[in-house]
Order: C-alpha cells, then structure tokens, then sequence
C-alpha cells in the first residue's frame, strides 16, 4: 500500500441500555503523498474525493509523531 496508511479513529459512546461508556473504533484508509506517516503518530485526516475503492480521505497533517 504505497501512498496508504490505515487511520484508526477512537471515539467514547454511551451504551443505551447500560449507561456505560464504550469505546468504539472504525478504521480508514487515507492518502500519504509523501510517505511520511510511521506507526503509532497521531495525523488529522479530512474528507476527499474518492482516490481508490476504499481511500476517501486524505492526511491533512501529523500532529505528534511517535516516539
């Protein structure tokens, strides 16, 4: 996947029944023109044009890298 990195998104969710909070995660494959995501960095991704079958959205930035 040249180009490619999988995006995990995290988000916290009230359980309907339950009232506990849930950890829900969807995973998306974004854009990487230059190949500069590593594994572990935390990337701000946005909506794009559809690039591939799966690729709609795109690295807009690299907020922290990993250490």
């Amino acid at each position: 996947m040249d180009k490619t990195v999988t995006v995990q998104v995290e988000r916290l969710v009230r359980h309907t029944v339950y009232k506990k909070i849930v950890r829900r995660r969807a995973r998306y494959a974004a854009h990487d023109e230059n190949n500069t995501c590593g594994i572990g960095d935390r990337v701000m991704i946005t909506e794009s044009r559809p690039l591939s079958k799966r690729k709609r959205w795109r690295i807009s930035q690299i907020i922290e890298k990993a250490v």
